[in-house]
């Protein structure tokens, strides 16, 4: 376990918890915090006891708030090109062959809601408050917002949220498929991570690649989704998880899979 940081990175069982962990900003993304979630993701990646992550905010006010609007107040155009033309924590969620789960509790705005949007699903609590208000700051979504927010919940309803910049609630996220399940604040993160830890019971090998595969169903046409699709099935056909899983299955025990 790592701690005392911005961000903080405990295993719990085969599961890596990762907390933004700045609950007097409410979470808000800065540099130093946006620095410190890559090397906490990349950690949890390669480590091969972890196979499955959830990632939270500190407190109950905020999962994140939104971007350090200070931070940026006084940068010139070049080095806010510089700064997102980096690697981002979105894109580092997305990719990551493990699931990755979104705890969200309480405010989850701006860059807060793009970092939820990037995760593979999302829990929230009764208390979560979803936005995009970056209208509200003569601005749009710059975190992939205006791509991923319309591939989860429709163009319709996309846009609503994006160009009035207005919140809804936890219920309305979960009536637009914005959020998968909604929990009292109090079961929030027990319920993330036994998502978690059930997903790291299944083979790594097939959870990587469905997540690939699934992922992919966004971007591609249809016969090159399929192909895709075929091509990652015989990757698992090789795998010794898939002889595995097959022998538990025909000896009606559990699966012990390795990710090999």
């Amino acid at each position: 376990m790592t701690d005392g940081g911005v961000v903080t990175l405990e295993v719990r069982g085969r599961t890596a918890l990762v907390t933004i962990n700045r609950p007097e900003k409410r979470n808000a993304l800065d540099a130093q915090v946006r620095g410190a979630f890559l090397e906490a993701i990349a950690s949890a990646r390669a480590n091969d006891v972890v196979r499955a992550i959830v990632v939270t905010g500190a407190g109950d006010k905020a999962f994140v708030a939104g971007a350090d609007i200070g931070e940026f107040e006084g940068r010139t155009t070049v080095e806010q090109w510089r700064v997102m033309k980096g690697p981002t924590l979105f894109d580092a969620v997305e990719r990551c062959p493990k699931a990755v789960i979104a705890a969200v509790n309480g405010y989850c705005l701006g860059g807060g809601m793009e970092l939820a949007l990037a995760c593979d699903f999302r829990v929230a609590s009764t208390t979560a408050r979803f936005g995009q208000p970056e209208v509200n700051l003569g601005i749009i979504p710059g975190g992939g917002g205006t791509q991923r927010l319309p591939r989860i919940v429709g163009l319709g309803a996309a846009l609503k949220l994006v160009l009035t910049g207005d919140m809804i609630d936890a219920a309305e996220a979960l009536r637009l498929g914005l959020v998968e399940e909604v929990v009292e604040p109090g079961a929030l993160l027990d319920r993330a991570l036994a998502l978690a830890e059930m997903i790291a019971t299944r083979s790594p090998v097939a959870v990587a690649a469905a997540k690939e595969a699934t992922r992919a169903a966004l971007s591609l046409p249809l016969d090159d989704g399929l192909k895709l699709e075929t091509a990652l099935f015989q990757v698992c056909f090789a795998s010794a998880d898939r002889a595995e899983g097959v022998r538990a299955f025909l000896e009606k025990r559990s699966a012990h899979f390795t990710g090999t």
